[in-house]
């Protein structure tokens, strides 16, 4: 089922989300539902909190993308096909790499772009929906990806890290989101 997708100015997108406990037939049904909404949408990646749930959740998917990236399990580099889509539940992120700015958006700011910095590489520990661990490095999109859901889970926003230049062109749609949207 498709969820609507909240916009700048909902409170959950700035919350940080609790950790999930227990994975249950909910948790199952609410992470189906998250990829409908990914998929409906055209988006790489939905965290909870875009649904209006401030939860540890996220989830992910780059196969269909020009060049996704490379995802490494247990020192070997492994078909993104058998990993995605990716369900994050409670996920961990360390960074490594150099910084790269590139032009990322995002489905709560509709139509808006900006260039974002980001380290090129991380590592994620995570849990699957299945209850099993899940450690991985990921690098291109599927690391961008990982890092702009992971920070969305923690309260913070793409335009949180924006270059300066971008983020003051984009102010004026900003302020009518957060005017439009503010519960």
């Amino acid at each position: 089922m498709v969820l609507p997708i909240v916009e700048y100015g909902h409170p959950a997108l700035r919350s940080k989300g609790r950790r999930i406990e227990r994975i249950d037939a909910r948790i199952h049904k609410l992470a189906d539902d998250m990829i409908d909404t990914m998929n409906d949408a055209n988006g790489v990646g939905l965290a909870a909190q875009q649904v209006g749930l401030p939860i540890q959740l996220c989830v992910i998917d780059v196969l269909d993308a020009e060049e996704p990236g490379a995802m490494v399990v247990a020192g070997e580099t492994v078909p993104l096909e058998d990993y995605m889509p990716l369900v994050l539940v409670n996920p961990d992120v360390e960074t490594s790499g150099p910084i790269e700015s590139v032009k990322e958006g995002c489905l709560s700011f509709p139509g808006m772009q900006g260039m974002i910095p980001r380290p090129t590489d991380v590592t994620v520990k995570a849990t699957t929906l299945e209850g099993e661990p899940l450690e991985f490095r990921a690098t291109g999109l599927l690391a961008r990806a990982v890092q702009h859901e992971h920070v969305h889970l923690h309260g913070i926003l793409f335009i949180d890290r924006m270059e300066p230049a971008d983020r003051e062109a984009t102010a004026s749609v900003v302020e009518k989101l957060l005017r439009r949207n503010s519960i």
